[in-house]
């Protein structure tokens, strides 16, 4: 921040070069620390934050964090997997946290509250991925810029939260930051994995396929992945079978866990069906959604997530717009406008659509670079403000607000 010059870009990509974990942990750990560290600071605000507000109302802070809402679904499919019940099902949620939190606990024991073990970790991991797209993308404080904004979002109370947000977004990040390296392989496994976290990887699956058939078309044109990442290491011989792998990879797990559960329900869209009889949600090209907005912004008594929710769903909308004025990579404007229209164009739970936009990371992206090239004492006078922010609205949804956050 304050005009630090970024590092050169990487070889006929356009790209800054970043060293990359696989690689050389211990340097890409102290080039990523001032984000893992303002991502850690601004979290810590919001949690020490909501756990005084729970004392003094005499609400245990780990409950809220371990078993709230949606938090104890993925707890009960953990412990004792489907059970696929009408109305309300529980196959509405995708394996891959569950089975995460399942593992954790065999070796922890479910007293070490292994869910949120899982979700802390996949938050710090998500906000490495974050930094090393941004600093990719825009240089080294771009990417911290992006990880720690993404930590101050309204709803980034849910990053520490048992939920699936901060998982699917480590995945989505890494398997962005993939494909701008043209590392195939990576993208198709991570994009597979994210398949099996949450529905918003509808979003990811597009994105990595079409590129991948894009470097099929045009053979010979993809840069080495191993320039991007270490100028100095030597080139490997690229051909037609890793990106034709990620194209198959890539929808195995969406495609997969969406087949099961239409075997399970004994009808081909068994998912969308549990959608729409037991969560009363489908798609209606945002209707629900242009309702709900308008008789939000038309009145004065509404609870303070509904404002809270309809000022975030326009932002969104407005950096969606400035991210493709702003020319950055296709992949991931292309990511962020189609979490977008999936989160915008289906109907129901409009109080969450603030929390389903928290993975639609690139549409922070113009805010970062704008803060990487101000003063410092501007960008982190900015930051604070946001974290108060956030911070205040966290132990909001959690104390107050009697839904899903």
């Amino acid at each position: 921040m304050g005009g630090t010059t970024a590092p050169p870009a990487a070889p006929g990509t356009g790209l800054h070069a970043v060293p990359a974990p696989g690689r050389a942990l211990g340097a890409a750990l102290r080039y990523a620390w001032p984000a893992l560290a303002g991502y850690l600071a601004v979290r810590a605000v919001g949690l020490v934050t909501l756990a005084w507000w729970a004392h003094v109302r005499g609400v245990p802070v780990v409950r809220l964090l371990a078993t709230r809402s949606d938090a104890a679904w993925y707890l009960g499919i953990a412990r004792h997997g489907y059970d696929g019940g009408q109305g309300q099902s529980d196959l509405a949620f995708f394996p891959l946290y569950p089975a995460l939190t399942a593992a954790v606990a065999r070796v922890a024991g479910w007293g070490s509250h292994p869910q949120l073990v899982v979700a802390w970790t996949a938050g710090l991991l998500a906000a490495w991925g974050l930094f090393a797209v941004g600093a990719a993308v825009g240089g080294r404080w771009a990417g911290v810029a992006l990880a720690v904004l993404w930590g101050v979002e309204p709803h980034a109370v849910v990053e520490s939260m048992a939920y699936t947000e901060g998982l699917f977004t480590a995945l989505a990040a890494w398997c962005l930051l993939a494909l701008l390296r043209r590392r195939w392989l990576a993208a198709g496994l991570l994009c597979l994995l994210a398949g099996l976290a949450r529905p918003t990887a509808l979003a990811l699956v597009p994105v990595v396929m079409l590129d991948a058939a894009l470097a099929l078309r045009r053979p010979g044109t993809a840069v080495d992945p191993a320039a991007v990442v270490d100028p100095g290491a030597r080139a490997a011989p690229s051909g037609r079978w890793r990106p034709a792998a990620c194209l198959v990879l890539a929808p195995l797990g969406a495609a997969g866990y969406l087949a099961w559960v239409a075997q399970r329900t004994g009808r081909p869209d068994g998912w969308q069906h549990v959608q729409r009889a037991g969560w009363h949600s489908t798609w209606d090209w945002g209707a629900d959604a242009a309702r709900q907005a308008g008789r939000i912004l038309t009145s004065t008594s509404q609870p303070l997530p509904y404002y809270v929710v309809t000022a975030v769903v326009v932002v969104a909308v407005l950096l969606a717009l400035l991210g493709l004025a702003d020319r950055q990579p296709w992949q991931l404007s292309g990511f962020a406008v189609l979490v977008l229209a999936l989160t915008v164009g289906s109907s129901g739970y409009y109080h969450a659509k603030a929390r389903f936009l928290l993975v639609a990371f690139p549409l922070l992206l113009p805010v970062a670079r704008s803060l990487a090239r101000a003063p410092a004492v501007k960008a982190v006078a900015t930051l604070a403000l946001l974290t108060a922010t956030s911070a205040y609205v966290g132990g909001h949804l959690l104390l107050v607000w009697p839904w899903s956050p």
